[in-house]
């Protein structure tokens, strides 16, 4: 009994060490990579005179506004509609939304900070500053680079 017992237990083991073996390797650096030359791409072919940021996020200021400047602390009202670069919505407002932008994806608190209130803003966002290698739901899969075009309409 004290032999199956103990082949049993190894078995029971190794099933569980090979089960939580992740056979999805992200690189993080590759993804990186993937997501700067799917946005060079998209810019090009697409014409959008964008500035990449440090952080890696690519910006258009369509209008800069004229009200008050905002802060990553900021709380924010926007509209927005957000699209894959396969150009598919993924998200649109229908009236003002009102949050914190740091409760919000890096992204935007990096780039919504860049214009002013009254201002028009186009952010192609790679993953890592989205929803990384997660996907928040069935319409924007893991590692999507995110384009979203945002109205500040108001800040606190």
């Amino acid at each position: 009994m004290k032999l199956k017992t103990r082949l049993l237990l190894v078995l029971t083991a190794v099933i569980v060490v090979l089960g939580s073996c992740s056979k999805d390797k992200f690189d993080e650096a590759e993804q990186a990579r993937l997501d700067d030359a799917a946005i060079v791409d998209f810019v090009t072919k697409n014409n959008i005179p964008a500035i990449r940021h440090t952080s890696g996020l690519y910006y258009q200021i369509i209008t800069p506004g004229t009200g008050a400047s905002v802060t990553s602390a900021s709380t924010v009202g926007v509209s927005y509609t957000g699209k894959l670069l396969d150009g598919t919505q993924f998200d649109k407002s229908t009236s003002t939304v009102t949050f914190p932008l740091t409760g919000v994806i890096e992204g935007w608190t990096i780039g919504v900070p860049l214009i002013k209130v009254g201002g028009r803003i186009r952010l192609i966002i790679p993953s890592k500053l989205g929803y990384g290698n997660n996907s928040p739901s069935p319409s924007i899969p893991k590692n999507s680079v995110l384009d979203f075009t945002i109205d500040l309409l108001q800040a606190q």
